[in-house]
């Protein structure tokens, strides 16, 4: 095995390794508290790998962070964490960022969020200015936003740039109507597709063209009916096949991006059909809000943690029988939601929940893990203001 294969394969083993020993061993290797006075007693543990036989494989993008929509107007719980980390704003050019991204070379990077789903696009005749998102009246309380194509440009150019891999969420709400709690209608692909086709003309590399955000059942605000949705990714299978028919490599179609119910995914499968939908994505924030003043003692408790492994066995499970063509991915994980928690979700104890997660992904034949966020919020694996590395960026 040459060099750059042997650290590959060490880049993903070492955190099923320290899941593992986690799962197992904690009260070993970090000592039990739990005698009179606060006693620790710690005590030497032999690990021995058997590294013959595998458990899971992991693709080369299994590492990923997400870049959000959130303008500097995104405050959660009196804190506004997000600065100008937007796909809108962010500082493309900032030499920390670059070299940041590069050092994660092949870092696949999922563009996306709540806002995705209130974002056009300035291709063709959208008949409105171009204008970025604003906090206002409308659905999820933002003016819809517009991604212009210079800077879908300089996005690009940045990509290529740092070797980034790219997944896209695309708007899944254009045309619908929020009715109660439900999105009715069909999907008009029509501005997607202008973008997609303006995308494959210009030659950027996409991965994953990605459908809604948080909109399967039972949604964040609201959801989109299983069997819609499903006619809705059969549209954009049909859309990427028809753009990408000359191209020999094409991109992969991926959804829901929402948090896991089996029943609704299960559908999803099965009315979407075969080999339409490769990556069957899902979010993750098992810590909870990030105002719990609980954090640290989730984070520090294995057996809490260790909860969220019935979920990635109920998924594997789900898509063996229902969907044994698609690939499971963690579009979307940051351990506490609303932007995370400051001193906590970016400090080093963050690293306890994040490594176990990446190696409970592995385990359970997870392909990619999108950490939110590369940049903004309290998660960011770099810092908002000043773009140095927080402690999960090393993992």
């Amino acid at each position: 095995m040459a060099l750059s294969e042997f650290r590959a394969h060490l880049r993903f083993f070492l955190p099923v390794l320290f899941y593992h020993l986690c799962s197992h061993f904690w009260p070993c290797v970090f000592g039990d508290n739990s005698s009179a006075g606060g006693h620790i007693e710690v005590q030497s543990v032999s690990v021995e790998v058997n590294g013959l036989q595998s458990i899971a494989a992991v693709d080369e993008s299994f590492i990923c962070a997400t870049l959000d929509w959130w303008p500097p107007q995104k405050c959660d719980y009196g804190s506004c964490s997000w600065g100008n980390a937007s796909i809108l704003n962010l500082d493309l050019q900032n030499p920390i960022l670059q070299s940041a991204v590069k050092a994660l070379s092949p870092l696949m990077i999922r563009l996306g969020g709540t806002l995705q789903d209130r974002v056009i696009y300035d291709v063709g005749n959208i008949q409105r200015p171009c204008r970025p998102l604003i906090p206002g009246e409308g659905l999820f309380n933002y003016v819809e936003g517009c991604l212009s194509l210079r800077r879908w440009q300089a996005l690009n150019e940045f990509f290529q740039k740092t070797g980034s891999i790219v997944a896209f969420g695309l708007n899944a709400l254009y045309g619908r109507h929020l009715i109660g709690r439900t999105f009715s209608g069909s999907w008009d692909s029509s501005n997607a597709q202008e973008f997609i086709q303006y995308t494959f003309n210009k030659s950027y590399q996409i991965l994953a063209w990605e459908l809604g955000n948080e909109l399967s059942t039972p949604g964040v605000g609201g959801s989109i009916p299983t069997s819609q949705y499903a006619r809705d990714i059969k549209k954009l299978r049909a859309i990427v096949d028809g753009i990408y028919k000359t191209s020999s490599i094409k991109p992969l179609i991926g959804a829901p991006d929402g948090f896991f119910n089996a029943r609704s995914y299960q559908q999803l499968l099965q009315l979407s059909g075969p080999r339409t939908l490769d990556v069957c994505t899902r979010h993750i924030y098992n810590l909870g809000p990030g105002v719990d003043k609980n954090l640290v003692n989730k984070i520090l408790n294995p057996f809490y943690l260790s909860k969220e492994a019935g979920a990635f066995k109920l998924v594997q499970q789900t898509l063996l029988k229902y969907g044994p063509w698609a690939h499971a991915w963690i579009g979307e994980a940051g351990g506490a939601y609303n932007s995370g928690r400051n001193l906590v979700s970016n400090a080093f104890v963050s690293s306890f929940w994040y490594v176990d997660q990446l190696g409970m992904a592995a385990q359970f034949n997870n392909k990619a893990y999108c950490r939110q966020s590369l940049i903004g919020g309290n998660y960011g694996l770099l810092d908002t203001n000043t773009f140095h590395p927080n402690p999960d960026y090393y993992r």
